[in-house]
């Protein structure tokens, strides 16, 4: 290592340091004000000019404004769609109806779980927002639930979302990996999902049940009454569960059947583009807008101006989230521009461990520093990749898994996946640490775990 890295990893940890005391500090910034002057700061502490600091600002808050903050608003509009139609309630009702207090967090883990294969973390979030909102606030009224019900809701959802997002193909970080390390889907694929059930487990209902009790949080109430209804809609206007269903599960489904035609498709075919066309989550969230507008308003002749009007409003309390995970977005670009993962680069080969080990150690590092899980996967595959070429006995769908799983570790604040949690929940930096950041953790050591009893048990076989 050189001084160069050693000043590049003190600026990142010094950095983040910074950012949070601005937050939870007498300054009580507002996070977006403390993302940016923290992005300004890293700039110039790594010798960037003025010129290329602002460049890196706006290209980092525009890409992931551009990836995530117009699905995050489709998902707003959706969710409003839903919940004024009596959708979200229905559901709600039927998952209490059919569960008692200790199974909900499973029967949410499950829908996460299903949910989770196609779709992004924060897309898939965005999607499950509604219904965790609304199953939680109608346990919240039980005298005998103690504790926060949306964390307990919550956390299951966050673990699920996060397990299929760092372990299982045809999400980008798995596919990544397989691609630069030359090996197949299918086995991957087979392992993530059998890795994923106890991480998700273990993360989600079981971690729920510990942390909820002690924690008091709940969402701001304009975001609540976005996504609930207080009044019952009699039961002839509400449209049936199923069509409701099918309008909420339809970019998911979208999103499945590009993800199928990647695996099975030519990368030149006409079905391959009509299918990553509609398969793109944008697209697929604004089809399934379009979708819901038509079935569950038009053609029940309910009143345009009004869904306008509630679509607009629909927008308010989610433009502080989507501005926030931009502000992380742009901190993220600086880490990356200023080559901070070089730097863990250089320091992870200063030790000897275990390929499988070392996979999962650059992939934390990496995403961890960085603020970014692709990073973490790209740079620790591509680092591995020589190695993986010339080792015939290294079992490479299991080194790719172990890479997913890495980037998983630690979700924390120059992470846009820590700030929509942390905002749409309206917890503290603190809370946000021991859902999301403590979720992700468990998750990441728990898909280790099984990488390694897998190896185990396949060598001695």
């Amino acid at each position: 290592m050189t001084s160069l890295d050693i000043q590049l990893l003190l600026t990142a940890l010094v950095s983040v340091l910074v950012l949070v005391a601005l937050i939870v500090s007498r300054i009580k910034l507002h996070p977006l004000l403390a993302l940016l002057i923290v992005s300004v700061g890293v700039g110039f502490a790594t010798g960037m000019d003025p010129e290329t600091i602002v460049k890196q600002l706006t290209n980092g808050a525009g890409k992931t404004l551009g990836a995530v903050g117009v699905v995050i608003a489709l998902g707003a509009m959706l969710g409003k769609i839903l919940a004024d139609a009596g959708i979200t309630e229905q559901i709600a009702e039927a998952i209490l109806r059919h569960s008692s207090d200790r199974m909900i967090p499973w029967a949410m883990t499950l829908v996460a779980f299903i949910v989770g294969i196609p779709m992004f973390f924060e897309v898939g979030l965005v999607v499950m927002l509604p219904l965790i909102f609304s199953v939680a606030r109608k346990l919240e009224g039980q005298a005998r639930f103690k504790g926060s019900a949306y964390v307990y809701v919550g956390v299951p959802v966050i673990s699920a979302l996060a397990a299929m997002h760092g372990m299982v193909p045809p999400h980008p970080g798995p596919l990544t990996a397989i691609a630069t390390l030359k090996t197949t889907v299918g086995p991957t694929m087979l392992y993530g999902f059998l890795a994923a059930i106890p991480a998700m487990v273990l993360g989600g209902p079981l971690y729920g049940a510990f942390i909820a009790p002690r924690m008091s949080t709940k969402p701001d109430q304009a975001l609540l009454d976005q996504f609930t209804i207080t009044e019952k809609a009699t039961a002839g206007q509400q449209p049936s569960i199923a069509l409701g269903v099918l309008a909420a599960l339809l970019p998911a489904i979208l999103m499945l059947i590009h993800a199928v035609a990647e695996m099975l498709l030519p990368k030149d075919a006409a079905a391959m583009h009509v299918a990553s066309f509609l398969g793109n989550p944008l697209i697929a969230m604004l089809l399934g807008v379009l979708f819901a507008i038509v079935a569950l308003v038009m053609a029940r002749g309910g009143d345009t101006e009004k869904l306008r009007d509630a679509l607009g409003k629909s927008l308010k309390p989610i433009a502080s989230i989507i501005m926030i995970i931009a502000g992380g977005g742009a901190f993220q670009q600086m880490l990356t521009s200023a080559k901070v993962g070089d730097a863990i680069v250089h320091l992870t080969q200063q030790f000897a461990f275990p390929p499988l080990i070392l996979g999962w150690l650059i992939a934390m590092l990496l995403s961890v520093s960085t603020g970014s899980a692709t990073v973490g996967i790209v740079g620790a595959a591509g680092l591995l990749a020589p190695l993986a070429g010339a080792d015939p006995s290294l079992n490479l769908p299991l080194l790719a898994l172990s890479i997913g799983c890495g980037s998983l570790f630690f979700n924390y604040a120059n992470h846009a996946g820590f700030w929509m949690v942390k905002e749409s929940f309206g917890m503290t930096m603190g809370e946000a640490t021991k859902t999301i950041s403590v979720v992700q953790s468990i998750v990441a050591v728990v898909g280790l775990i099984m990488v390694l009893l897998f190896n185990a048990l396949v060598t001695v076989h």
